[in-house]
């Protein structure tokens, strides 16, 4: 096994993507790109998030060769999520704008798609794919949906709801990886890395390959 002595920088300020990779011993460096997030209206979901991945990841790199830090051993990761039922949901822009999104997606089956991007200049990596996790929300009320909102929970949030938070209860199932619903697909992270020969290290920031 040959050690790789990675830092991990971490393409995104999301406290949920953050405090993902602190629970398996990873402390990220985050950089957090400026990124014009407009895409093509005929992309499909896995596209769009897939596009976006890329171009925070692409900014992120170009971040690092303005600081002459591109040849650092380092692994970037960027992600994005959005919330598919029939039409594309992001962050809510009100508190209006999140009640009708929880009002539409009630005792609906949707769909959460992340795209990821993985740039590894050292070891060759570049790698862009997608998650997709389908989730069934139960017929809760309009008021269990104010009180929500109330909390002030879903205004950051792609469909306006933490499954992790207080919106967890009016999910009905599940079909797929739930951390994905999170925002942030690390089992299949981990998945792809493996996939490529580099082992993720759940125990810091280390990886490795076999030769």
């Amino acid at each position: 096994m040959v050690k790789y002595g990675l830092s991990i920088i971490l393409a995104s300020g999301s406290p949920r993507r953050i405090g993902m990779l602190h629970d398996i011993g990873i402390q990220p460096e985050v950089l957090i790109p400026e990124v014009d997030e407009t895409v093509h209206l005929t992309l499909t979901p896995q596209q769009t998030v897939m596009c976006l991945a890329l171009k925070k990841a692409l900014a992120a790199e170009l971040q690092l060769k303005q600081r002459a830090q591109a040849d650092r051993n380092v692994l970037l990761i960027a992600a994005d999520t959005l919330v598919y039922a029939g039409k594309v949901m992001g962050k809510p822009m009100s508190e209006r704008d999140a009640f009708e999104m929880l009002r539409f997606l009630r005792g609906r089956t949707h769909s959460v798609y992340s795209g990821v991007c993985l740039i590894g200049a050292e070891l060759g990596i570049r790698r862009v794919f997608f998650c997709v996790t389908h989730v069934k929300f139960s017929n809760y009320s309009d008021e269990d949906i104010r009180r929500y909102i109330a909390t002030g929970e879903p205004m950051d949030k792609a469909g306006a709801y933490a499954i992790q938070g207080g919106f967890g209860p009016y999910v009905e199932s599940i079909v797929g990886p739930r951390d994905n619903v999170i925002g942030f697909p690390l089992g299949m992270i981990k998945e792809e890395l493996n996939a490529i020969g580099i082992g993720f290290n759940d125990k810091g920031t280390g990886a490795s390959e076999t030769e």
